[in-house]
């Protein structure tokens, strides 16, 4: 069974004119448990909207999602919220951090909704991950005193402290120069093999890509086989129709 399983799934938005923007059409997706997946794709095709799909930050319009053999495209926001912070960690491109606090207090945030004593023991589990990026000397530093790679980890130690099942990187080498994003790939890959957690990295870069152990491509809101075909990718005014309705897409 497939820790991710999706069928026809299909994500619409309302437009401020009364139309309708299809941004997923009928994806079918599997990701395994300690599976590497990279999702490529044109500038509007869909891949962060599938990305907050799947990690449960937003509800399919029709389809089937299911996460551990679970229905979880139709549950509630109380169980979709506890299913996420328990399950599935995040790692994006702007790295996300809260200014004024130091790294471990970023990467203590996650265990803030956390109960009994991994509550209690949140600082001490925060030091831990961070010891595990490198970032043991840095942990009273704050975000503007780091640098790119050094944020990025931070980052990526926040999403890992709870231990998730599923980890989701949209664009996470897109900040960083290529030998950084190098560095902080295979970090993202050693923790996860580590910890036997799903890594799904949707990138522009084809090296990145060609690190997966599964590369999917996704044109029009569809999954595909093979390269996005010429003249694929959204055109110009369904991009300027997306950012007007406030989705990324």
């Amino acid at each position: 069974m497939s820790l991710v399983h999706v069928r026809g799934l299909r994500k619409s938005v309302p437009l401020p004119d009364g139309s309708t923007l299809e941004i997923l059409r009928g994806v079918d997706l599997d990701v395994e448990a300690d599976s590497r997946v990279a999702i490529v794709g044109r500038s509007g095709s869909g891949k962060s909207t599938l990305l907050n799909v799947l990690g449960l930050l937003d509800t399919p319009t029709d389809g089937l999602h299911e996460f551990d053999g679970r229905d979880v495209g139709r549950a509630g926001s109380v169980r979709r919220d506890g299913i996420r912070g328990a399950d599935v960690g995040f790692v994006f491109q702007q790295f996300n951090l809260l200014q004024g606090r130091t790294a471990v207090e970023n990467v203590e945030v996650p265990l803030l909704y956390a109960s009994g004593r991994t509550f209690w023991t949140r600082r001490r589990a925060a030091l831990e991950m961070l010891d595990r990026v490198g970032l043991a000397d840095k942990a009273d530093t704050q975000p503007h005193r780091l640098s790119g790679g050094e944020q990025q980890r931070v980052a990526i130690a926040r999403a890992l402290v709870r231990g998730p099942r599923l980890i989701l990187a949209d664009e996470p080498t897109g900040a960083l120069d290529v030998d950084t994003g190098r560095v902080v790939m295979e970090l993202l890959e050693t923790v996860a093999s580590e910890t036997g957690a799903a890594l799904v990295t949707i990138t522009h870069d084809p090296a990145v890509a060609a690190r997966a152990d599964v590369v999917h491509t996704i044109d029009h809101g569809v999954v595909v086989d093979g390269p996005v075909p010429d003249g694929g990718g959204a055109g110009p005014t369904e991009e300027v129709r997306v950012a007007g309705a406030g989705v990324v897409a």
